[in-house]
């Protein structure tokens, strides 16, 4: 499916809320950061070039979106927090959304 990515043997679609762990070094340490966020859109054909986009809300209300190659080597861990069947392959339209909106829109 167009709208949807396959990591570690596990689907993941579009309007779900993720948890990514991500890798990344601080120096001399490796450390690890989880990154929660509506899943908004995937890109790309082959598990190459295949990216996805993360969108979440930060605590000042300023919407973060993060763009993550599914093949990088720094991509540590997917988790699933809520699964949502929108009706659309890419949720742009949450961009203009706050946040309790964008929960009453996805469901």
């Amino acid at each position: 499916m167009a709208n949807s990515l396959s990591y570690k043997d596990k689907t993941y679609t579009v309007g779900s809320t993720l948890g990514i762990t991500y890798k990344f070094k601080e120096g001399d340490k490796e450390r690890k950061q989880i990154f929660k966020g509506i899943l908004i859109k995937v890109k790309g054909s082959t598990p190459q070039t295949k990216t996805f986009t993360v969108r979440k809300i930060s605590n000042s209300g300023i919407g973060v979106e993060r763009i993550i190659p599914l093949a990088s080597p720094f991509l540590d861990n997917i988790s699933v927090l809520k699964k949502a069947a929108p009706q659309k392959a890419k949720l742009y339209f949450i961009r203009n959304l706050h946040a309790q909106q964008i929960r009453a829109k996805i469901k």
